[in-house]
């Protein structure tokens, strides 16, 4: 059971558990930026026009490049 909910899934796509915590949270981060630019932009429609959409392409392909082949993991909890 704790070894599903802290290593089974850094394990499958090639990461220890500190290289994947710092992965996820480089990217929540990122997430959290963007999502911030985009509600300053829905109040000022002239401030960080591109902002967001750039960073969720930049995340997207980062994503794609780090994720296992289709059918190569599976999740024990998804949530």
């Amino acid at each position: 059971m704790i070894a599903k909910l802290f290593t089974d899934h850094p394990r499958a796509i090639g990461e220890t558990y500190g290289e994947h915590a710092r992965t996820a949270l480089s990217f929540g981060w990122r997430m959290t930026l963007g999502g911030l630019a985009c509600m300053v932009h829905a109040a000022v429609p002239g401030l960080f026009v591109k902002t967001a959409s750039r960073t969720v392409v930049q995340l997207d392909a980062e994503m794609r490049g780090r994720k296992p082949a289709p059918g190569d993991e599976e999740f024990a909890y998804v949530i």
